[in-house]
């Protein structure tokens, strides 16, 4: 018997935002993998499971993915990633991968379905609240309205897609923006795009969470979001 793969979103933070389905294929699962990048890291992921997932009668396995600057390396650790996964699964054992907010959304995780798939693997995937919706849904903003548009970006640090973002769409969500503000604030300045249009999102449903206006002063961890509304909504304008 062969097993099957489970690739998860356990959501933004708040454990009560897990699906229902996300819960019970966790609870049935007989391993759930843990993607760090770094053996023995803290696992975000992990710790939004815990308060409603039994994980101590359960196998956690690292699955390590390290963000390594040259490509070979990063494709030779997803390789060896997915060798191991694959090697649980031909003992016919369930796995369940856990990823933060949507499986769909930059996660390491689709490149492990693939192999997967390819290797002659049943594999599923289960989606979570994206962080950038669990971020709009807490600070009462729409992404979009009407026929508006919705633009993602990665980074701050793109400025070359984050420059074509501003310039052609309505609205914009700018992740892992924690430690580009003051490029991001230049950026909507040269553009005379008021800096009321942009709502923070920092560690929503985490310690530490913050809503409101971009504020240098601040220091932002790495779960930080920037929601830009050229028009429309400015929550924090005087």
């Amino acid at each position: 018997m062969r097993g099957k793969l489970y690739g998860i979103g356990v959501g933004p933070g708040d454990p009560e935002l897990l699906t229902l389905k996300a819960k019970r294929i966790l609870d049935g699962a007989e391993v759930i993998a843990v993607p760090v990048k770094a053996a023995g890291e803290a696992s975000t992921a992990l710790e939004i499971i815990r308060p409603v997932v039994n994980v101590e009668n359960k196998r956690c396995m690292e699955v390590v993915f390290q963000m390594h600057p040259r490509e070979v390396e990063r494709q030779r650790c997803r390789r060896e990633a997915c060798e191991r996964l694959v090697q649980e699964l031909s003992q016919g054992k369930s796995i369940a991968m856990i990823t933060l907010g949507d499986v769909s959304v930059y996660s390491t995780y689709m490149y492990v379905n693939q192999y997967v798939a390819q290797a002659g693997y049943e594999t599923e995937i289960i989606p979570g609240i994206p962080s950038f919706c669990s971020g709009a849904a807490a600070a009462q903003l729409s992404l979009m309205e009407g026929n508006e548009s919705l633009a993602i970006v990665p980074s701050a640090r793109d400025t070359q897609n984050l420059a074509i973002a501003l310039d052609h769409f309505e609205n914009l969500v700018v992740m892992k923006a924690g430690n580009s503000m003051e490029k991001l604030i230049g950026m909507l300045l040269e553009r005379k795009i008021s800096l009321d249009s942009a709502t923070v999102i920092s560690c929503v449903g985490m310690p530490g969470e913050y809503i409101g206006p971009l504020d240098t002063r601040r220091e932002y961890s790495y779960f930080t979001t920037v929601i830009i509304k050229k028009y429309g909504e400015k929550p924090f304008s005087n």
